[in-house]
């Protein structure tokens, strides 16, 4: 049973749009490689700049290659929101949903006295009225 979850979890490495991701990282490692190799030549016979970008491709490769592992890491087994204490809607405690989709999470307080955290509140939401619809005139919502 265990075997099979565990498999369960690695099929999305086969899904065609994974399967575009793989063949982009791989192409763009080996384009990287290719500019350095092309640099090098560049910098043997006589380019004093080229040394740099020889060593420099392969390093943005290396940096190809440490986030598509990260990527598929994360895909496997997602930053778990519980060891900071999330409630069941993926949110930190101490925070609720707010009632509209799209919106931010708000943190809930229970100190209701403090005039510097009403006022604080009030600016807020101030601020989330001014910039209600402005996505629609831009195509965000």
């Amino acid at each position: 049973m265990a075997e099979t979850q565990a498999a369960s979890r690695w099929r999305f490495i086969v899904t065609p749009r994974w399967v575009g991701w793989h063949l982009l990282m791989v192409g763009t490692v080996v384009g990287m490689m290719a500019l350095g190799d092309w640099q090098l030549h560049r910098a043997e016979s006589g380019n004093g700049l080229s040394w740099a970008y020889t060593f420099e491709w392969p390093v943005f490769a290396i940096f190809v290659v440490v986030f598509w592992v990260k990527t598929i890491k994360d895909e496997v087994s997602p930053p778990q929101a519980a060891a900071s204490g999330a409630a069941g809607d993926g949110l930190p405690a101490g925070f609720h949903r707010a009632a509209g989709p799209g919106e931010p999470a708000v943190a809930v307080t229970h100190d209701e006295d403090d005039p510097e955290l009403a006022a604080y509140n009030a600016y807020l939401s101030r601020l989330t009225r001014e910039v209600e619809g402005h996505g629609r005139w831009h195509g965000l919502r």
